[in-house]
C-alpha cells in the first residue's frame, strides 16, 4: 500500500493557501498535514513535522528562500518546492541554491500541480517549462570554459554519464532504475556522485549542465521540464 505524500504550503495569503489545499487534498494520496504564512512557520513545521515536500512563497514575511536555506541545513530529507509569481531567472537558481527541488510559477492548473508534487515526491525535479527553456537560452549563449567542462564531464563513469542523460530528460530515481535495471538505492548513489563531481546542488543544475553540453556539442535544441 502506497503511503501518503504529506505536504506543508506556506502562503501569506489565505485564499490562495486554501485554494492548493483542497486541490492537493482532493487527491486520495496527498494529504495537507499543515499550513502557515511565514518563514518562521515554515522552519518550525519542516523541523516539528517532517513532512515530504514543503510548498514555499518566495514573497512572504520572512523570505521563502531564507526559510529553504534553513530547512535545507536542518531537514534535509524534507523536499522543498517553490510556488510563487516570480519569473526572475536569478530567483530560480538562488531557490535551487537554497536548496529547492522545484520551481513551480502560481498559474499552474490544479491537476498539473498535483503532478508535480507526485513527481517531486518520487525523485523528480521541476522547473515551469518557459523559465527552464529561458535559462537553456541563457546557458547557450554564455559558453563556459571549454578545458574546465572538459575535465569536470571527464571525471564521470560510463554508468554516471548514462544517469545524468537520464536525469536531463527529466526522469525519476525509480525510472532510471527500471531502465538500467539496477535498484532505486543504487541510482540516488550514483545521483549523489554526478551532483558531486559536476559541483552542483540539486538535479535541475545538473540537467541544465547537461543540456548546455548538448547545446554545444551538437546545437540540438531540448528543453528541460523538470
Amino acid at each position: 500500500m502506497t503511503s501518503n505524500i504529506r505536504v506543508v504550503i506556506i502562503d501569506d495569503h489565505p485564499m490562495f493557501r486554501d485554494g492548493v489545499a483542497r486541490t492537493l487534498s482532493s487527491e486520495t494520496n496527498i494529504e495537507v498535514v499543515a499550513e502557515g504564512e511565514n518563514s518562521h512557520d515554515a522552519i518550525h513545521l519542516a523541523q516539528t513535522l517532517m513532512p515530504d515536500i514543503i510548498l514555499l512563497d518566495i514573497c512572504m514575511p520572512g523570505g521563502g528562500m531564507e526559510a529553504a536555506s534553513v530547512i535545507t541545513n536542518t531537514c534535509p530529507i524534507v523536499k522543498i518546492v517553490m510556488l510563487t509569481v516570480s519569473e526572475r531567472e536569478d530567483d530560480v537558481m538562488k531557490s535551487l541554491n537554497a536548496g529547492a527541488c522545484g520551481y513551480i510559477l502560481k498559474g499552474v492548473g490544479g491537476q498539473e500541480l498535483i503532478e508535480i508534487v507526485g513527481g517531486v515526491y518520487h525523485g523528480n525535479s521541476y522547473v515551469s517549462p518557459g523559465l527552464a527553456a529561458r535559462m537553456l537560452s541563457e546557458l547557450k549563449n554564455k559558453p563556459l570554459d571549454d578545458t574546465a567542462a572538459q575535465d569536470i564531464f571527464a571525471e564521470l563513469t560510463a554508468r554516471e554519464e548514462q544517469i545524468l542523460r537520464s536525469i536531463s530528460c527529466g526522469f525519476s530515481n525509480k525510472e532510471i532504475g527500471k531502465e538500467l535495471k539496477i535498484t532505486e538505492k543504487t541510482v540516488k548513489h550514483y545521483v549523489t556522485n554526478v551532483l558531486q563531481k559536476l559541483q552542483v546542488r540539486n538535479r535541475v543544475e545538473a540537467a541544465l549542465m547537461a543540456q548546455k553540453r548538448i547545446f554545444e556539442g551538437s546545437g540540438v535544441d531540448q528543453r528541460v521540464t523538470h
